[in-house]
């Protein structure tokens, strides 16, 4: 494999193909020059691979905004001879018309057999269809860059997911302008011009798996199968207390809380949230507990837990501060099952309970 397959898998984002790269690159500092050529616009950008030991990884950083057009393609079936590529983008890949309205705007943007066509086009049995699913703007908020830890757990083309340490946000925020962001670890490691695309959030202090879509048209699928059996994901927590029954449900609405400008709590006129929980093992004062989120209301699950009267250990919102033994909310995004919206591959991803959840568990007896 030489140069040109080193460019075409840094151009294309193929971090597949990238990953066997490795062997051309003894020198694990090494930067090897290479040069991107858009073809669309016929532009010349200079950038740089860079071989990472800890990521076992190639990332790609340049020096200019380059844009990456995902594709996605679908084969025409025998019950679908005669549509239109609207009816197919609309029905079967389920484009939002805003979507399908700018892929019209996109040179190449929408192909049947290698060829562009409009919407109206009438498809037939076996056609291939080719539509690019990238950003194809620039992100309405500047990301600043950050050197910061992020392990990825897993990732493709159109997705990614990470495992995200305690003290790290989504994004940056005007309540806490100086702490480190997730679209900040990746705009390091994947250059500026990356858009982020958050599926699901987490708060500063929970850690855990977050899913990040490569794509507005990725991240509009995801979203909606948020709290499906499309997408499900279970948490680790530590209460005080253990709550009864020890299988239980709450169902409770959780709102603004007017005293506070971060705290929510349940209110009749709140949104709907629903909890399930199941107590794994439990002690005198504490109980480590599985919790599955069935709606995704702000501080959900720590204020359900607090509630019931099990607030997290830790959570200095909604129970007490425990400095001594935890300087966050006790609460861990364990547990990932979700069906790609692309190639409906069911994914079971898992990340381990970090060191500083490890030591409180020590005090929670196992049965």
């Amino acid at each position: 494999m030489g140069e040109q397959a080193i460019k075409k898998a840094m151009f294309e984002m193929d971090y597949h193909a990238i990953g066997t790269l490795e062997h051309m690159l003894p020198n694990k500092k090494k930067f090897i020059q290479f040069i991107q050529i858009d073809f669309k616009r016929q532009r010349r950008v200079c950038g740089e691979v860079s071989y990472s030991v800890k990521w076992q990884r190639l990332c790609c950083t340049v020096s200019r905004e380059v844009r990456v057009m995902e594709t996605i393609r679908y084969i025409i079936a025998h019950e679908e001879d005669g549509t239109t590529v609207r009816h197919i983008l609309r029905a079967k890949l389920h484009f939002s018309s805003h979507a399908v309205s700018r892929l019209t705007r996109i040179e190449n943007g929408i192909l049947v057999n290698g060829k562009p066509v409009h919407t109206p086009y009438i498809v037939r049995m076996g056609d291939e269809l080719c539509v690019k699913t990238g950003d194809h703007r620039p992100s309405k908020t500047e990301i600043t860059p950050g050197n910061w830890p992020l392990p990825i757990i897993w990732e493709d083309g159109h997705l990614l997911v990470v495992n995200k340490p305690a003290g790290m946000t989504a994004h940056a925020s005007n309540f806490l302008p100086d702490t480190p962001t997730v679209a900040g670890a990746l705009a390091w490691t994947r250059g500026t011009d990356f858009i982020f695309h958050p599926v699901n959030r987490l708060d500063k202090g929970t850690t855990g798996l977050m899913v990040v879509a490569k794509s507005g048209y990725i991240h509009d699928l995801l979203r909606r199968s948020l709290h499906t059996e499309r997408f499900q994901r279970e948490y680790r927590a530590i209460c005080v207390g253990v709550p009864t029954p020890p299988v239980g449900v709450v169902d409770a609405p959780v709102g603004r809380d007017e005293t506070s400008a971060v705290a929510r709590k349940v209110r009749p006129d709140g949104a709907l949230a629903v909890s399930h929980y199941e107590v794994l093992t439990a002690g005198e004062e504490l109980s480590y507990v599985r919790l599955v989120p069935k709606t995704g209301r702000t501080h959900q699950l720590r204020v359900h837990m607090a509630h019931i009267g099990c607030p997290l250990l830790g959570d200095w919102l909604y129970g007490t501060e425990a400095p001594e033994e935890i300087a966050r909310p006790a609460l861990h995004a364990h547990t990932l099952t979700l069906v790609h919206p692309v190639t409906k591959e069911l994914l079971r991803l898992t990340a381990p309970l970090p060191p500083d959840f490890c030591r409180c568990l020590r005090r929670v007896p196992f049965s």
